[in-house]
């Protein structure tokens, strides 16, 4: 039995948003690119990668984040525009950002990375910006420059508001047809 569990910190999406990006990656795959797209099942906004993590100390982890996270009431995310990192014009991860919710998105990763920096998880070196990965390219070739085209036809592609009431730990299994990713524990926001 494994002792550790790749892990993750993320946001799930409602059916809704998740309708509308799987139609926006539809739109975006038309193009001769390579591009991993991510299975639909598999939309999240990621707050923090953890990496590989001790199973025994999943429950510390989950215990830090409540603590910290139960002071944040819920907050309404409109998941919005179209982008690559670090460019569209040289895209390698395609992605929706978040419009509306922005700054709570910001804040709740800072309650996630206070949380986890006594437990010796360190911090980004980045500034955090919310958003909703829908691919990955693989290498460069043809197909390149019209997919950065596309992505920015749809900068603002609007995939809907939800609300957001908790954060999610998942494991994440490597597989060969991809990722398989587990509920590990659900955190909510403040209710009041």
């Amino acid at each position: 039995m494994p002792r550790t569990i790749r892990s993750f910190i993320a946001v799930e999406i409602d059916d809704a948003v998740r309708g509308r990006a799987v139609e926006l990656i539809s739109q975006l795959s038309k193009t001769s690119a390579r591009v991993k797209w991510v299975a639909p099942e598999n939309l999240h906004l990621t707050m923090k990668f953890l990496g590989e993590v001790e199973l025994n100390g999943v429950h510390e982890i989950q215990r830090a984040l409540e603590q910290r996270v139960s002071g944040l009431s819920p907050f309404s995310t409109e998941v919005f525009g179209a982008g690559a990192f670090p460019t569209a014009a040289r895209p390698r991860t395609i992605w929706l950002g978040v419009r509306e919710g922005e700054q709570a998105m910001v804040d709740l990763h800072a309650a996630i990375e206070k949380a986890l920096r006594p437990l010796g998880f360190r911090g980004e070196g980045r500034r955090f910006r919310p958003h909703m990965t829908l691919g990955r390219v693989r290498g460069g070739g043809e197909g390149i420059a019209e997919l950065g085209q596309l992505v920015k036809q749809y900068q603002h592609f609007a995939a809907g508001t939800m609300t957001t009431s908790e954060i999610v730990l998942f494991s994440s299994r490597l597989e060969s047809a991809g990722p398989v990713y587990e509920v590990m524990a659900r955190i909510p926001l403040s209710t009041g």
